[in-house]
């Protein structure tokens, strides 16, 4: 992606988090991870957005001529009221729900696998609800980063809340990448393509 001048009908590209260092390196904050991995690779760098509770970076995914313009944003409220900067944004931006993106942790599916989707229900997510309600709408695209279901009988929130383990560490900077790449997969092949490619692959 390389930073550049703006043009009609960009994508929004949510990395869902809580803010503050206490949070930075749990599951929970996959999807700023996952941003921070597109913007570091744009050479990039994220300020303060206009009227939203977040940080922003405008840039472009794919090659010149064909290329799609995004905007990636960062939340820095906690995760339960992601809703009203993502509802900001989309309105300043004048971006379509269809049109956006919301990357997240996902503890419905295996630890380093990607899946991506359309709509549907938000499963017990609280960012995602909260979205949802803003927008008045189910009908965004969703990049999910999976953190696995906790172990042991574990409280689900106490597992999201807690930094990955020294095993997962191992592979979390590869998760992170695919996650990216299944980013501009859906934003430059299509939800269906992007599908078949990243959820033919096993968990590692």
């Amino acid at each position: 992606m390389t930073v550049s001048e703006r043009r009609p009908g960009p994508y929004l590209v949510v990395g869902l988090g809580n803010p503050g260092p206490k949070y930075a390196a749990t599951r929970h904050n996959i999807g700023h991870m996952v941003l921070d991995h597109i913007a570091d690779a744009a050479g990039g760098r994220f300020t303060a957005a206009r009227r939203a509770q977040a940080v922003v970076l405008e840039g472009r995914l794919g090659i010149p001529g064909s290329d799609e313009r995004v905007i990636l944003a960062k939340t820095t409220t906690y995760m339960n009221v992601s809703g009203g900067p993502v509802k900001a944004l989309a309105s300043y931006y004048d971006i379509p729900p269809e049109r956006i993106v919301a990357v997240h942790d996902e503890v419905d599916i295996p630890f380093d696998t990607v899946r991506l989707k359309l709509g549907g229900g938000e499963g017990g997510h609280n960012g995602l609800r909260d979205i949802t309600k803003a927008l008045g709408t189910k009908d965004y695209l969703r990049v999910r980063t999976g953190v696995g279901r906790p172990s042991g009988g574990r409280d689900t929130a106490d597992h999201v809340l807690a930094p990955f383990t020294s095993t997962e560490r191992k592979a979390l900077e590869l998760l992170i990448s695919d996650a990216a790449d299944a980013v501009e997969a859906v934003i430059l092949e299509g939800l269906t393509t992007a599908q078949q490619r990243f959820h033919s692959r096993e968990a590692r």
